[in-house]
């Protein structure tokens, strides 16, 4: 199947310096955005404790609101309350920034409260509590994780490729996932496992991509030389292109329905892969392969001398 035709000649590489400055600007906002306010950290990374409770009929209507009015008058005003599942299964994740290890009562609190609050008796489904200490630690090796992959990447492609292959590669997938923290930073949502589970897949998914290109670039280049490397490039992202669209649409199709469909508890997971893949597939072009150019024609100034 072919959406786009094979002789399709879209000049990508002559655009580059205009988003080359549009993801420079976004990644150094997204980096900003890190640093001030912050990312807001799930209870995996910051600690707390998470109460799953499920409230029975006969306490009437029930609406997030009235389980945090009912939380609040236990005690807990800063507590986030989600509804989990479907409106019939009435269970709701009250998430509080303290942990067991600093009140081990701290659910029995929770739940006799609510039942004092919403006069009847609340059932207890799940209590999940990290410690600031655990916490820290996930933090650190989350970060670890980020950049063994990125190590790991950039030793793969230079030794199937070229040196100057692998930075193109490398700085595609740290854009990729700057741009994606810096949307949950600015939207206000959560750094949790899942976020970090997603940023690894959207790790994977972006080289994949781009190592399909680069083998294209690759094949080309043996046939024409590099006097005419800009050429090359375009004609192999333009040969590769009706794949990288079909890959992507249907990868964002599965991910839509997570989204839609899978509820909150995989919610973070899919809207993370959705941001991570549309950008994934922007960066292996405007990132990745604009910058395999620009350090081959720096190490080869004399093919840019022979093209003029």
């Amino acid at each position: 199947m072919q959406l786009i035709k094979p002789d399709t000649k879209i000049d990508f590489i002559s655009r580059t310096r205009m988003f080359g400055a549009i993801s420079a600007g976004v990644v150094a906002l997204s980096l900003v955005l890190l640093i001030f306010p912050g990312p807001k950290l799930g209870i995996d990374f910051a600690g707390g404790t998470v109460v799953q409770v499920q409230i029975p009929d006969a306490a009437g209507p029930i609406e997030e609101g009235r389980v945090r009015a009912a939380v609040t008058e236990v005690g807990y005003p800063d507590a986030t309350i989600v509804r989990f599942g479907p409106a019939s299964d009435r269970s709701f994740r009250i998430s509080l920034g303290s942990s067991a290890e600093e009140d081990q009562d701290l659910a029995d609190k929770v739940i006799d409260g609510l039942s004092a609050q919403l006069d009847v008796p609340v059932v207890r489904q799940l209590v999940d509590s990290v410690g600031a200490r655990i916490g820290r630690e996930l933090t650190i090796d989350g970060l670890i994780a980020l950049l063994l992959a990125w190590g790991g990447i950039l030793i793969y492609v230079g030794l199937r490729f070229d040196l100057r292959y692998a930075p193109g590669a490398v700085a595609a997938l740290i854009h990729d996932v700057l741009i994606t923290a810096g949307v949950f930073v600015a939207l206000g949502l959560e750094f949790n496992l899942q976020v970090l589970a997603a940023l690894l897949v959207v790790i994977g998914y972006s080289l994949n991509d781009t190592i399909v290109i680069y083998d294209r670039i690759r094949e080309n280049l043996a046939l024409r030389g590099r006097t005419h490397l800009e050429d090359v490039v375009n004609q192999s992202i333009n040969q590769t292109l009706s794949r990288t669209l079909l890959t992507s649409l249907t990868t964002l199709l599965v991910i839509s329905a997570l989204l839609l469909l899978g509820g909150p508890v995989i919610r973070d997971f899919a809207f993370a892969l959705l941001i991570g893949v549309t950008v994934g597939t922007y960066s292996t072009i405007y990132v990745a392969s604009a910058l395999l150019v620009y350090l081959e024609r720096r190490a080869d100034p004399a093919g840019s001398k022979a093209k003029a």
